[in-house]
């Protein structure tokens, strides 16, 4: 695979979505959930909330670059945070 740049930060990146799966699957495994609806109406499980996270942090982290720039991109991380614990309490 030559033709990616992997990067310290890509494979890292890929680690933990590849570690969130994992884990993810096996809460679903030992620990069975009834889905749920949340402020958006739909039922979600944990799989369904993570989904919702990880897609919803990829937009606050383009959007962060196209207006700040790369240089204050920690503070995207945060709000991603403060993001997905919105979404796993309340969606």
């Amino acid at each position: 695979m030559s033709w990616m740049a992997w990067t310290t930060p890509t494979a890292l990146f890929f680690v933990i979505i590849a570690g969130l799966l994992i884990a993810f699957t096996i809460l679903a495994v030992r620990f069975p959930e009834t889905p749920r609806r949340g402020v958006l109406g739909i039922e979600t499980t944990r799989g369904d909330r993570l989904f919702i996270t990880l897609l919803g942090s990829a937009f606050i982290n383009l959007a962060w670059l196209g207006m700040m720039g790369a240089a204050l991109q920690p503070w995207a991380l945060l709000i991603c945070l403060i993001y997905a614990a919105a979404v796993f309490r309340w969606v």
